[in-house]
């Protein structure tokens, strides 16, 4: 595992990173930037989806605020891994990233799993909001909110 990850460091992109402030502050900028579009998303359709704003419908925001959410999240993984890069080895031992990286893993399947569900469908069809969907919502809230409670945690971590 240490061979891979001081394979990571070597990357040319990570050099680059690692030799220029201002190149770091642009990856760090984009990968909040990539949050905010995370949270901006999916904290909204969450709160529609447990019950708030029943005036807006779920098949209207739901297919939208998802797709911006992926987005998110994709560019959230390509900014994060250039930050990663910069200091594998000390990341990867950091029990605040790990917690990180295993609540983005868990929401991105908990979506994943609940779009594949009829009752995801049926939502978005102006269907009624199931327990399946709105429990969903709800732990999509707690997973998403905890992996920038434990980003912001990385930093503490470090030595």
């Amino acid at each position: 595992m240490d061979g891979l990850l001081e394979w990571i460091g070597a990357l040319p992109f990570a050099v680059a990173i690692r030799r220029s402030a201002t190149l770091y502050i642009f990856a760090n900028a984009a990968h909040i930037l990539s949050i905010g579009i995370i949270v901006g998303s999916i904290l909204p359709l969450d709160l529609r989806l447990i019950g708030f704003f029943r005036s807006v419908p779920v098949g209207v925001v739901g297919p939208y605020l998802s797709r911006a959410a992926a987005t998110g999240v994709a560019l959230a993984i390509l900014t994060g891994f250039c930050l990663f890069s910069v200091r594998p080895v000390e990341y990867a031992g950091n029990p605040a990233f790990l917690t990180k990286i295993t609540l983005l893993t868990l929401g991105v399947l908990n979506a994943a799993l609940l779009h594949m569900t009829p009752q995801w469908r049926a939502a978005v069809k102006g269907g009624p909001l199931s327990l399946r969907v709105r429990l969903s919502a709800l732990l999509s809230m707690v997973i998403w909110i905890g992996a920038v409670l434990a980003g912001r945690w990385i930093g503490f971590l470090l030595e």
